[in-house]
């Protein structure tokens, strides 16, 4: 089981403590092909957290299969670790592969059991064009996030954000040409399968820190399935 491999570190919304003292933020990423990677979320100077993850042949074809039968589908529900599974046959209709649904299951139980929650908020959406084009950051504690089909997320290092030009900043111009950052080299892009933590601007002590990102280009024709876990 994926849980026996990550274990809670201290609680994001209560024992994280933020500094006392005024100092520069310095936020890292980590990765690495074990998914106890994801446990270096807990350390203050990381903001993502990447087990590079590779997906079984059979899984990519099924989820595949469902998608190009299932273009529009979109599904929010609230799952705990126990009822995950059953969750989301019955949210899909029984129309998703059980291959599919009990990867995510799993996802679930890991992402609960390092953050000590009851639930998770899940959400399951193939997209045919960029949900959040722009580059931003999430008023979250930490979300997960994976694509199961086509392309994936882009991020940002911190060290090479001018967060001053994130939203209204920006003055209207393209991320590309308002000096949030300063060349296209700068963007890293996840890759289909990899599964990321997110550190967001509500985790205790990382206002200011939160991961910037944003959805990928589609290609005209392409579509993608992304998986979010927020906390519930």
């Amino acid at each position: 089981m994926l849980r026996d491999s990550i274990a809670p570190l201290t609680s994001p919304t209560g024992s994280i403590q933020t500094p006392t003292t005024q100092q520069t933020t310095v936020r890292l990423s980590a990765s690495g092909d074990h998914p106890t990677v994801l446990t270096d979320i807990y350390k203050e100077s990381v903001n993502i957290a990447i087990w590079k993850r590779e997906l079984d042949a059979d899984l990519q074809h099924l989820t595949n299969e469902f998608l190009a039968n299932n273009p529009k589908f979109q599904k929010s529900v609230s799952v705990s670790p126990s009822d995950a599974f059953a969750a989301l046959e019955y949210a899909t209709d029984g129309l998703a592969p059980k291959a599919l649904l009990q990867n995510i299951a799993e996802l679930v139980d890991m992402f609960c059991c390092l953050f000590e929650l009851d639930y998770a908020g899940l959400r399951l959406a193939t997209l045919e064009s960029a949900m959040c084009p722009r580059f931003h950051t999430d008023k979250v504690p930490c979300r997960l996030v994976t694509t199961y089909s086509g392309v994936a997320t882009d991020w940002l290092e911190h060290d090479v954000v001018d967060r001053s030009k994130l939203g209204h900043g920006s003055n209207g111009l393209p991320d590309s040409e308002s000096g949030l950052h300063q060349s296209e080299t700068d963007i890293q892009r996840l890759t289909c399968g990899d599964v990321a933590l997110l550190k967001g601007e509500k985790w205790i002590g990382n206002e200011g820190g939160g991961l910037v990102h944003r959805s990928p280009s589609v290609a005209s024709g392409e579509n993608r399935l992304l998986l979010t876990l927020d906390f519930g």
